[in-house]
């Protein structure tokens, strides 16, 4: 029980961080912020909990909130800056995403110290096969430019603004079906780790958690778009 009302707070905490970023930092923040979400979420991927919702317990992974806020950072850009915006900063964080992953790779090759404590658990959260870091780029960088793509097209198709809803969460329903689809497929399919049952039941909790978090999203980002932020930067001081 401690897990679902700390997981409620978490949801929180994670949203009112991602407003403070864009209401503090404008565009860069969102950039910043898309940068710093590819890399932790990647990190709490690696802890696993279960979340007991009355008598039914679901096993289930961290990283799924931190990475919706991706989706919500690139239609919040898409929406206010436009469409090749949004496309850069996913670039940006695939950069950010790959650069930690091969830095990371080189580090964990140094012969630790003999009294050394870190390597062990570095390799523990950093040392992923191949495998799952190949699947967790591919999924990224598909799911967000069809995030961008779906979004773009309900932009033209629901210019208003009281349709804003619509295009957020049609976008992100759609490419976090492809995300929890592609990542599961190059990730486990072949490897005999889990039952074609087993896949589909990872799939289906795995999207359906993320859709429930993006709907949740729907408010914050509504209130995000009514920022008044200032992009522009004053060379004067510098």
């Amino acid at each position: 029980m401690f897990n679902l009302g700390w997981g409620i707070l978490f949801v929180v905490v994670n949203f009112m961080l991602f407003l403070a970023c864009y209401r503090f930092f404008g565009k860069t923040g969102l950039y910043a912020w898309i940068a710093f979400a590819t890399v932790v979420a990647n990190i709490q991927v690696t802890k696993t909990i279960e979340l007991s919702i009355g008598t039914v317990g679901i096993i289930m992974t961290l990283g799924n909130t931190i990475y919706t806020t991706i989706s919500m950072s690139t239609d919040l850009l898409n929406e206010k800056y436009g469409q090749q915006e949004a496309k850069r900063a996913i670039w940006f964080g695939f950069f950010t995403l790959i650069s930690t992953t091969i830095m990371m790779q080189m580090a964990l090759k140094f012969t630790p110290q003999a009294t050394d404590f870190a390597q062990e658990s570095l390799q523990t959260i950093f040392g992923l096969m191949p495998r799952l870091a190949a699947a967790s780029l591919l999924a990224y960088l598909t799911s967000q430019l069809l995030d961008v793509k779906v979004y773009g097209y309900l932009r033209r198709k629901f210019g208003a603004k009281n349709q804003f809803w619509i295009r957020t969460n049609v976008s992100t329903g759609i490419s976090q079906l492809f995300d929890s689809i592609v990542f599961c497929t190059v990730a486990f399919v072949g490897t005999g780790l889990y039952s074609w049952q087993e896949w589909l039941q990872i799939v289906f909790t795995t999207y359906i958690f993320k859709f429930i978090i993006s709907i949740v999203a729907t408010p914050v980002l509504y209130w995000a778009r009514s920022f008044k932020v200032n992009d522009q930067v004053d060379s004067s001081k510098s």
